[in-house]
């Protein structure tokens, strides 16, 4: 998963380079208010990339004292940067230049050079676009995209997925509307696509921060991986009821389990012992992801006194 994730932020963060460098050269020539948020956004893009590469590698290491179940929950949280950054810096600078553009209109010289940008980038990204959702598809499995961006545990795909997504809309925006003022000889065409371009990077980011939030704050793992690892332990010997079963993934790929046991009364502490290593080793076999688990003996009716008692 870590090596797929790589290779698709490693396509993105190459592409957004090259197009945020030609942009800006193409927006210095022409006055174009579009093309500077354009370069602008796959500025943003190429930055958040390397945040994307730094959280990957902070997230694999190992754990410590301070840390002891790791460090997995970095990718999460420099995916939520990500979701900010592109909302302060990418979205509120296109649309303060949009507006500014707006107010003070100002002709597009050499519009061609545009044209010729705009067209490179569109293809450029899509490669990038294109690479993105064929590694997403592969981990969707039969979900549709957006039950499979919920269930998804590895925000870094979905990330690069969502911001190669805005850019081609950013990019086909920043198209019509610099050939529509060009054949119209309306100065503020230039302007309301910077303000389109930033409301679009403003939605991306929205919808990122909230994806990322529940991961971030602690996720359960998806109701298969529960609903298998309860199926364990009631078919286990000796355990006469479960309780609960909580989870909570600490990284893409570790699974922390808890869970609350009603033992059968007629076995000792040694059978209760051996049992718990029993289905401890049948919990990490069937699901790899699972690091740690858990196990409270405690009876049903010890559980839910909490409960009654609120």
């Amino acid at each position: 998963m870590a090596g797929s994730s790589k290779k698709v932020i490693y396509a993105a963060l190459v592409g957004n380079s090259l197009i945020a460098i030609t942009k800006f050269i193409a927006a210095s020539i022409t006055n174009s208010s579009a093309m500077l948020s354009e370069g602008i956004h796959s500025l943003v893009d190429t930055g958040n990339q390397v945040l994307l590469l730094y959280g990957l590698a902070r997230s694999k290491k190992p754990a410590d004292e301070m840390f002891p179940f790791g460090y997995g929950k970095e990718i999460y949280f420099w995916s939520f940067v990500v979701a900010i950054l592109i909302f302060a810096v990418g979205a509120g600078v296109s649309l303060y230049e949009g507006i500014h553009r707006i107010l003070h209109p100002q002709p597009i010289a050499d519009a061609y050079i545009n044209y010729i940008v705009l067209s490179l980038a569109i293809i450029f990204e899509g490669f990038a676009w294109y690479f993105a959702l064929k590694e997403f598809n592969k981990q969707k499995g039969k979900f549709g995209y957006f039950s499979a961006i919920q269930r998804a545990k590895d925000p870094s795909i979905f990330v690069v997925l969502f911001e190669d997504t805005a850019a081609m809309l950013g990019l086909v925006v920043a198209l019509i509307a610099i050939a529509l003022g060009q054949y119209t000889g309306n100065p503020y065409l230039d302007g309301v696509a910077s303000v389109i371009i930033g409301l679009i990077l403003a939605a991306t980011a929205i919808w990122l921060a909230y994806e990322t939030k529940s991961l971030l704050i602690g996720e359960r793992a998806n109701s298969p991986v529960v609903e298998g690892i309860r199926e364990i332990a009631t078919n286990t010997g000796h355990v006469d009821h479960v309780n609960e079963v909580a989870t909570m993934h600490m990284g893409p790929d570790f699974v922390l389990v808890n869970m609350s046991l009603d033992f059968s009364d007629e076995i000792d502490a040694q059978e209760i012992k051996q049992t718990v290593t029993t289905m401890t080793q049948r919990v990490k076999q069937e699901y790899p992801i699972v690091k740690r688990v858990f196990i409270e003996a405690e009876s049903r009716e010890e559980h839910a006194a909490p409960d009654s008692e609120q």
